[in-house]
């Protein structure tokens, strides 16, 4: 079964389903590019790793059914006739802030023979427009392109946390799509658009010699649906997570019920 919404499925946000979506964004971006580009530019699927800690932390811990209950100050042992001492402060459960591996890919579109790349391709995981060391890492990647001759392709289909673009207009949008070719800088393309907009077919920038290709991530998104069978995966019944606006949650309720 197909996807029903038009545009972004709001459902594929949760943090249950995003990791996976992402995955199969970046591999059938790249796969549909690689049939594209070639023999002039291959696509790299390349990983990025965060280390964070604190709320995703594991719980560690003895059960409290388990703790021991005396009224004494000491219980017997039978066995061996000796007194064993309880402690006066009994132990707490309680959660430890560990270190937590996360792996994210991107692509770059790498000229073939020299290895050069020309265009990197990044899509938006909560890691990025969420405060922390996730974002300031990436923000300073970010930088290092935009000050280079790379043209840079930036997705962002996640319609929670701190946007990576700051705009003067007052314009209302949940997703965006950001394309800046390196010899236009500092102006940009910036496709704005929201939940129940489909989402925009965009030109990739290459090398100047070679002609910009569109690039239709809408038809990828219904693609990437398929293959993962979303369609068993997700609870239409449950609500969206991350909640939306009042507007947009009639909406989706709407399409849900027709």
């Amino acid at each position: 079964m197909p996807s029903p919404f038009p545009g972004m499925n709001p459902y594929l946000e949760n943090s249950a389903y995003w990791s996976s979506v992402h995955h199969w964004l970046i591999t059938e971006i790249a796969r549909l590019l690689n049939q594209q580009l070639a023999p002039k530019y291959v696509v790299a699927v390349e990983v990025r790793i965060y280390e964070t800690g604190g709320g995703n932390s594991t719980l560690i811990g003895i059960p409290d059914n388990i703790i021991a209950k005396s009224t004494g100050s000491a219980i017997k042992s039978p066995e061996a006739n000796v007194a064993v001492a309880v402690p006066s402060t009994q132990p707490l459960t309680i959660e430890l802030a560990l270190t937590e591996t996360i792996k994210q890919g991107y692509l770059e579109v790498r000229r073939v023979g020299t290895g050069e790349v020309v265009t990197a391709i990044e899509i938006l995981s909560p890691i990025n427009k969420n405060l922390g060391k996730g974002r300031t890492k990436y923000e300073k990647k970010r930088q290092l392109i935009l000050s280079s001759y790379t043209n840079f392709v930036e997705i962002d289909l996640l319609h929670q946390g701190n946007s990576m673009i700051v705009l003067d207009q007052n314009i209302e949008h949940d997703y965006r799509i950001l394309v800046s070719p390196s010899n236009q800088r500092p102006q940009a393309h910036l496709y704005a658009f929201n939940l129940q907009d489909a989402i925009p077919v965009f030109s990739l920038p290459l090398s100047p010699e070679y002609p910009e290709i569109m690039l239709d991530l809408q038809t990828i998104l219904h693609q990437v649906y398929d293959q993962g069978r979303y369609d068993l995966i997700i609870d239409y019944k449950q609500k969206v997570i991350p909640a939306l606006s009042a507007t947009d949650a009639v909406w989706v309720e709407n399409i849900l019920n027709n």
